[in-house]
């Protein structure tokens, strides 16, 4: 099974070369199974290695930006967060085969919400709203920004652009009142808190109808607490967005500074990977489709 290109930049990461990047710096497991995990990811290429192992491949540069910060981010919140997240096992260096740090990490409990496994929306609404809540009770004196993290007006242009370019998709004149809406909200005055920076379905698992894990944490630092209540449009249904919001309960204005971050995710997302990321393309409709929901209610 191959890895469908989606950058002009990115490396091939076909199954040949983890095997070679293995057998020359991981040699005790090189004989372990392989398997490209889909629906693939927009910024790593990931293979479940034997059974308890994912082998992270970032597909470009950009993407290779946030390997250190990972690393270095997942033990400060694991403790604190009591669904399962990632342990890194080991840091891959880069060769003259592969040019980017990478990292094996253990492999979570649980389908990726991309293969449409159920899950009670209701029992996820509360668990995410917890997990949400604990994250932003992190001390974060000595946290690491990052640009999820910033005021959602840093993204006006990108967002006007990825509008002004979807009209075969979407009523345009609807995506930027809803917009101009957003940018109305007052900036958070708050202290910065821990975020995750990229809550939605293709980052999240699954087992027996509950949220059992949360992966990618390339986005996370500290920051405008508003990105990660996206997840109330990028998952929940308008019933179970009450539940979260309920649990999270943010002030009017950084619940639209969330909105804004879903409709982000949603018209860039939509826009960007509709033929070379189909799954994402289907996360990012879903959530401008529940912004939208909003707004006709």
């Amino acid at each position: 099974m191959s890895v469908k290109r989606i950058y002009f930049d990115e490396i091939n990461i076909d199954i040949k070369l983890v095997k070679n990047l293995l057998s020359q710096q991981f040699s005790e497991w090189k004989n372990l199974n392989l398997e490209l995990i889909k629906p693939e990811g927009t910024d790593n290429v990931m293979y479940r290695l034997g059974d308890d192992k994912v082998v992270r491949l970032p597909r470009n540069q950009i993407s290779s930006l946030n390997i250190e910060k990972e690393i270095n981010i997942l033990p400060i919140l694991k403790p604190h967060i009591s669904i399962s997240i990632p342990e890194v096992l080991a840091v891959g260096k880069s060769d003259e085969s592969y040019p980017f740090p990478w990292l094996i990490c253990s492999q979570l409990e649980g389908k990726n919400l991309d293969d449409k496994d159920e899950v009670d929306l209701n029992q996820a609404a509360i668990d995410l709203g917890n997990l949400v809540r604990s994250m932003q009770n992190i001390n974060s004196k000595n946290g690491i920004t990052c640009k999820r993290g910033e005021s959602i007006s840093s993204r006006d242009n990108a967002v006007r652009k990825a509008i002004a370019l979807s009209g075969r998709f979407f009523d345009t004149k609807l995506l930027t009142k809803l917009w101009n809406n957003v940018l109305k909200a007052s900036e958070w005055k708050g202290d910065p808190v821990w975020i995750h920076g990229d809550l939605h379905p293709g980052n999240l698992l699954a087992q027996d109808g509950k949220i059992s894990g949360i992966v990618d944490f390339s986005f996370s630092g500290i920051g405008d607490p508003a990105v990660d209540l996206m997840v109330a449009w990028t998952l929940f249904t308008k019933e179970t967005r009450e539940i979260f919001r309920a649990i999270v309960r943010p002030d009017d204005a950084t619940w639209e500074r969330a909105r804004g971050w879903a409709l982000f995710l949603g018209v860039l997302g939509y826009y960007y990977y509709v033929e070379s990321n189909p799954a994402f393309a289907a996360i990012a409709k879903k959530s401008l489709d529940e912004v939208i929901i909003d707004h006709q209610n």
